[in-house]
């Protein structure tokens, strides 16, 4: 598996895991058993989603302007 796919695997898992957190997080506040921590919960996975995000929406930039360089000298 070359990295490409590998970086679209772990967004696609990270998906799941952020809204599981989301879903949590709403039985929590509907409880009124909130805690500072359910609510922190899913920060980790939208970061983590954020940076591969960032690299999969510019990884087609990223082969144009490589190809470019190479085929322009």
């Amino acid at each position: 598996m070359n990295w490409n796919n590998w970086f679209r695997q772990i967004h696609r898992w990270l998906s799941i895991a952020f809204t599981l957190a989301v879903i949590i997080n709403i039985i929590t506040m509907v409880q009124e058993k909130s805690s500072v921590w359910v609510g922190l919960m899913a920060l980790l996975p939208l970061t983590l989603l954020l940076l591969t995000g960032l690299y999969l929406f510019a990884l087609p930039y990223a082969t144009k302007w490589r190809g470019a360089g190479r085929s322009g000298g």
